[in-house]
């Protein structure tokens, strides 16, 4: 391999690096939801997996009962995650890089 060759490798690695930067940017900056079931309880998490926000309706409180609650936010949680990781798998596919969007 001549220097020409490995200068143009180089630059195809920094183009491919900074590709994946922008989308992890972009991913902090997403913003998906997921909810119970019954939809009295919903999450938010960025499109890094961070929750950011959790919001019930009024009528899922109920001191009585709060193992349903805490059901029902573990749903609502999970299915904001996986709302994240789907995301995240697209942009990163979006990239052309073969495998990359398993990483996510």
């Amino acid at each position: 391999m001549n220097q020409k060759q490995l200068m143009k490798m180089m630059a195809q690695a920094q183009k491919m690096q900074d590709g994946v930067m922008r989308v992890q940017d972009d991913l902090a900056e997403e913003r998906v939801e997921g909810t119970s079931a019954d939809g009295l309880v919903r999450a938010v998490v960025t499109g890094q997996g961070e929750l950011v926000e959790i919001s019930l309706s009024p009528e899922v409180v109920d001191p009585e009962d709060v193992e349903i609650l805490e059901d029902l936010i573990l749903v609502a949680v999970r299915n904001a995650v996986e709302e994240s990781r789907k995301l995240s798998r697209q942009r990163m596919e979006g990239l052309g890089l073969p495998g990359l969007g398993g990483l996510m």
